[in-house]
């Protein structure tokens, strides 16, 4: 049980995640980002399989063959795809939606912030992009909303995370169409 450790880890991960919020403009979103994670559902189970390295949900589902922390967390916490599933009328199955687009925002600078602290000075900017890949999420996410976040994190380690934030600030968050995306990034990099 590693309860300072934890508490730690998820308040340098939750001011990182502030702190690029409110360089974007989403100021609301930095100030509750992750509050659940300070619950007991959530703490007391990210305290006892704290690593360091990872996840405790990983390490949670491994040992108990779920995360109780995590089916709580990514229900109250837009920020995550998983949140983003619903029943389509006439189906009796769940799939993806879009995510909103301060959420998806949100989403990509949990992933940055998440990736520096775990992998500390293993961090690249390539790190959300091999993320995004491991977890097979192109398999959960809405069509839409995987294209979205695969361009921003392809940005990312194309262009590092200035140039990325810049354009969360200038064409993503103002909802510029994602067909347009591309030329105003190649417009973006002439500047």
């Amino acid at each position: 049980m590693h309860p300072i450790k934890h508490l730690k880890t998820i308040t340098k991960h939750r001011h990182m995640v502030m702190r690029f919020c409110f360089r974007v403009g989403l100021i609301r979103q930095g100030l509750c980002h992750d509050l659940s994670k300070y619950s007991p559902t959530e703490f007391w189970q990210g305290a006892k399989y704290y690593q360091g390295t990872r996840s405790p949900n990983a390490r949670a589902r491994e040992a108990e063959g779920y995360s109780t922390a995590w089916m709580h967390h990514k229900g109250r916490n837009k920020h995550h795809y998983e949140y983003w599933t619903d029943v389509p009328p006439g189906e009796h199955h769940y799939e993806p939606v879009p995510m909103p687009t301060r959420y998806l925002v949100e989403s990509v600078m949990d992933r940055i912030a998440a990736s520096k602290v775990y992998l500390g000075d293993k961090y690249t900017d390539g790190a959300a992009l091999a993320y995004l890949a491991r977890e097979h999420a192109v398999e959960q996410l809405h069509p839409d909303t995987y294209a979205k976040m695969h361009f921003l994190f392809t940005l990312l380690e194309a262009n590092g995370e200035t140039v990325c934030f810049r354009f969360l600030r200038e064409v993503v968050l103002p909802e510029l169409p994602f067909d347009q995306w591309e030329q105003r990034r190649d417009e973006m990099l002439k500047t």
